[in-house]
């Protein structure tokens, strides 16, 4: 049975191992539009490559995916976090699990992870294309065509398997093709945007407090759902960005904001207090330090750099003395650290590279991977409309699905 995989991404690459592992005897071609695989593996994690989470409970794991999370049960029951721990490991590449869950190479080289795929597919001498175009596919009776810009005549398959990624990220290969290869062949496109971005804000001040990080907040977006996260951001030149800004950016892919219509996101810098037991703390301190300047009270409960921005924001009387300050301008100050308002009028880079919206869930099987309307046909990886928060659980759907795909096709060989 011969067997092509047009992506040579972490879904592609984690099939193919997989079907080389289960059914030797398989035909597999891997072909890839760029000088090399795994070009999108090797960046992730700021070159690190966050392999996947080190939460271990598949329940919970799911619960990280806003689109798709039913559609991934039976692939992540099949190949959860642990199993790909163990995978990683038992093909040489020790990993690491840092405080945050997410899951290394003790090395902290995404190179490491690509290269135990390059090593597996020479050892089992299959054939992979590198810098082939695919120009299109095509379904002729019970095969598949695959024209290629580089050669003249088409190759040939029984089964297929798209793992082409999404169109985040384009230097990376990602130039949504699979989309129109899987239109080709019947299937539906549900609507694409961006994901796990930083967001550009109206407001100029985040720039004099760039680099200031909190470890908890609750972020909140004003929207028809009304959206909220809460985790670790910081600001950024141009806004706000870090975990929490990521997954919020996940929950709002699909609202339209710019300069002429902002999103609305106000910052809860104390979730885990009311605006009453935080304005009680702000009291007590006020009354024991009734000579204090109110800016250096305020410095007890965020950064003095913020305070500045406070005050100037807020028109609040900073050198004026603790004993002074107005009820008014006590529960103003306080309103501000449980809500912090920002206008995003755009996306920045954040440190994964998500589409959201894909191929339609409805028309692939989630127990094989397999297309329910062009038999023969597999998808895996970003091209499918799933998509999950920044921490690794991307890079883990790919690793499951991949390996789901690659199981079904050597299972029918």
């Amino acid at each position: 049975m011969q067997v092509i995989i047009i992506g040579g991404g972490a879904a592609g690459l984690m099939a193919m191992a997989t079907i080389l592992e289960l059914n030797p005897t398989t035909q597999v071609t891997l072909i890839e539009r760029n000088d090399g695989l795994g070009k999108k593996v090797i960046i992730s994690g700021g070159g690190r490559c966050n392999v996947t989470t080190g939460l271990l409970d598949v329940k919970t794991v799911l619960t990280k995916y806003p689109r798709g999370n039913k559609f991934l049960s039976s692939a992540m029951h099949k190949f959860p976090p642990q199993a790909v721990v163990d995978w990683f490991e038992g093909h040489g590449v020790p990993l690491k699990t840092e405080p945050d869950l997410r899951v290394f190479p003790r090395s902290d080289n995404g190179h490491d992870v690509v290269k135990v795929f390059e090593e597996l597919f020479q050892a089992h001498h299959t054939t992979v294309l590198l810098k082939a175009p695919v120009i299109r596919v095509e379904k002729q009776g019970e095969h598949f065509a695959i024209h290629l810009k580089t050669q003249p005549e088409p190759l040939v398959a029984d089964k297929l398997i798209l793992t082409t990624g999404g169109q985040a990220y384009r230097q990376t290969g990602s130039t949504g093709d699979g989309y129109a290869f899987a239109q080709s062949l019947g299937h539906n496109i549900a609507a694409l945007a961006p994901s796990l971005n930083a967001f550009h804000t109206q407001e100029t001040w985040p720039a004099e407090v760039a680099g200031l990080s909190f470890e908890w907040a609750e972020l909140s977006a004003r929207t028809k759902t009304n959206q909220h996260f809460t985790g670790p951001f910081l600001f950024t030149h141009k806004g706000v960005s870090g975990p929490a800004v990521f997954a919020l950016s996940s929950l709002v892919a699909f609202e339209t904001y710019s300069p002429t219509t902002p999103l609305m996101v106000n910052i809860d810098l104390f979730p885990n207090q009311t605006v009453t037991e935080l304005t009680l703390q702000l009291e007590t301190t006020m009354s024991a330090n009734p000579k204090k300047d109110f800016g250096n009270v305020l410095a007890s409960l965020v950064p003095k750099s913020l305070v500045t921005v406070l005050c100037r924001e807020l028109k609040q009387p900073a050198h004026k003395h603790a004993s002074e300050v107005s009820k008014k301008e006590r529960t103003t100050a306080v309103a501000w650290l449980k809500g912090i308002p920002l206008n995003v009028v755009g996306r920045g880079a954040g440190d994964e590279f998500v589409t959201a919206g894909g191929v339609s869930l409805l028309e692939v099987n989630p127990s094989t991977m397999e297309s329910r309307v062009c038999p023969g046909l597999y998808f895996a990886g970003e091209i499918l409309d799933v998509d999950g928060f920044t921490g690794g659980f991307n890079l883990q759907a790919s690793w499951a699905a991949g390996h789901l795909a690659g199981e079904s096709i050597a299972a029918a060989s």
